[in-house]
């Protein structure tokens, strides 16, 4: 059932009762009952789909379960208050409806969070599910990002994102201009006939005939990126993590620039090593190529591996 080179088990659609409605979700079902429990939790604008490399990597070995958070994809209808605290409570009830306990039999739990996902998984480990997780893994994200150009919240997500954020105010006649749209996107683009990504670009789509355009809930956008960008609590979650976490980050960023969201010289000053995580570079990766390149899929399944493994 696993990743590279075998067969993979299409994921399964499930629904989580949450605060509100139901959280939509992708369930990768493991081999075994009693296998380690992994959440992988997308970033701002993405939907669980993105995930598909990495869980059809873990599939098998790990219970995988990815959700769509509350304002895009299929719970684009879950109602707000939008922030990351509300996704870090989704998150736990995941858990809930997954097994994860505090027991010391419990199955190891293993949090993993790509960009904004990053800062909420950081938040649910130090808090909802702070004794239900016994691994972390950030994705290019979960510790403070270079402030972007801006005067207000919306410039400097307009500035961070780019045409990922440009596109919630944007209509498309049919499947073939959303096609072109990420084509042009210059870190998505050489990826959008990857069958992966097609499918995770296509579940970013409204249901309905033409115009098409994205399910994200612009308002959540807005909020969600305000915490990332503003909130205190969400920027200082990392210094009351219950376990020690792995950052891996991309080497270009949301626009295949360099520097990205992180270098040596930005995490040097960050003193990690007090925070108790360990930061590894992934070379030849941008922002979104970490989760679907060989190499990023590799780094992230060797480190979701480790963190489960409870001492």
């Amino acid at each position: 059932m696993t990743g590279q080179g075998g067969d993979v088990v299409e994921p399964v659609q499930v629904r989580v009762p949450v605060d509100g409605g139901e959280l939509s979700a992708l369930h990768w079902a493991a081999d075994a009952p009693g296998s380690p429990i992994v959440v992988l939790v997308h970033g701002i604008t993405a939907n669980a789909m993105v995930w598909a490399p990495v869980a059809a990597a873990l599939a098998g070995e790990f219970e995988v379960v990815a959700p769509d958070l509350r304002g895009r994809a299929g719970s684009a209808g879950l109602p707000g208050p939008y922030g990351l605290q509300r996704h870090a409570d989704d998150v736990a009830a995941l858990l809930d409806r997954y097994g994860a306990d505090d027991d010391a039999g419990a199955d190891a739990t293993v949090l993993v969070g790509h960009s904004m996902g990053a800062f909420v998984a950081t938040l649910a480990a130090a808090d909802p599910a702070r004794d239900r997780v016994h691994g972390l893994v950030l994705v290019d994200g979960g510790l403070a990002l270079p402030e972007p150009p801006g005067a207000d919240v919306d410039a400097k997500l307009a500035a961070l994102l780019g045409p990922s954020l440009g596109r919630l105010g944007t209509t498309f006649p049919d499947l073939a201009a959303v096609r072109s749209f990420w084509a042009g996107h210059p870190a998505v683009g050489p990826w959008v006939d990857e069958p992966a990504v097609a499918a995770y670009l296509a579940r970013d789509l409204a249901p309905g005939e033409p115009p098409l355009r994205s399910a994200c809930v612009p308002e959540a956008v807005r909020v969600d990126g305000g915490d990332v960008l503003l909130n205190e609590r969400v920027l200082e979650a990392t210094g009351a993590l219950p376990v020690p976490a792995t950052l891996l980050w991309a080497t270009r960023g949301l626009l295949d620039q360099t520097p990205g969201l992180y270098d040596d010289a930005r995490l040097a000053g960050m003193g990690l090593d007090g925070l108790g995580i360990a930061a590894q570079e992934v070379p030849g990766t941008n922002h979104y190529s970490i989760l679907w390149s060989e190499e990023g899929v590799a780094e992230i399944a060797a480190a979701v591996a480790a963190a489960a493994t409870v001492g």
